[in-house]
């Protein structure tokens, strides 16, 4: 998968590639589904929701820029498989999804495969996780029409934000917003994507 998939598309971060071959795929799909683990195409984890496809985890792990000494806010754990690779690319990951089933499959998929530094909880993510803000980075696995205010105001100084945006739920963009040491926040357009709607709790 890694080098068919991942590697030959252009994906070149040692961290990235070592996690993407470290982390089983399978054990975030359901049981169903796993003949398909390792094909590079998004599959059904349940409740109309998808695991991406691994180049597309790959990419977005990469552009979110690893750290070691970063924490990052995940905006829709989904199946919790984007969660876990960057557990290994990052000091601690903080991941919030609204639907608690998913959030229960997804922590017990962290906890199968032993990874530690991950905190998951049940919330509304267009209000992201104050009590353990500010993020040096913020990734969104899901597509809000334009980016919550509440996540920018929890990125850091010097923090990057990565998601898709765009109202269209055939098409959005993946958009990089950063914001410097003075607050000022910049952002621009990357690659066309297709990712599930952005949901607001009730």
């Amino acid at each position: 998968m890694v080098d068919e998939h991942i590697a030959a598309r252009g994906v070149k971060h040692p961290a990235v590639l070592k996690a993407m071959r470290e982390i089983p795929r399978h054990v975030f799909v359901p049981e169903q589904y796993r003949s398909d683990a390792y094909a590079d195409q998004p599959l059904p984890i349940g409740s109309g929701q998808t695991i991406s496809q691994p180049y597309i985890v790959a990419l977005m792990s990469e552009m979110l820029r690893p750290a070691p000494d970063a924490t990052v806010l995940e905006v829709g754990t989904g199946s919790g498989y984007q969660a876990a690779i960057l557990c290994k690319l990052f000091k601690k990951v903080y991941s919030i999804e609204l639907l608690p089933e998913l959030s229960a499959r997804a922590q017990a998929a962290i906890a199968e495969v032993g990874l530690k530094n991950i905190e998951i909880r049940v919330g509304d993510g267009y209000k992201g996780w104050p009590e353990h803000a500010p993020y040096d980075r913020i990734m969104l696995t899901a597509a809000p029409a334009e980016v919550p205010q509440a996540l920018i105001d929890q990125l850091a100084p010097g923090g990057m934000l990565l998601g898709p945006v765009g109202d269209d739920p055939n098409y959005q963009r993946l958009m990089i917003m950063e914001k410097s040491a003075d607050g000022k926040v910049t952002e621009s357009a990357s690659y066309p994507v297709r990712f599930v709607p952005m949901v607001k709790g009730r």
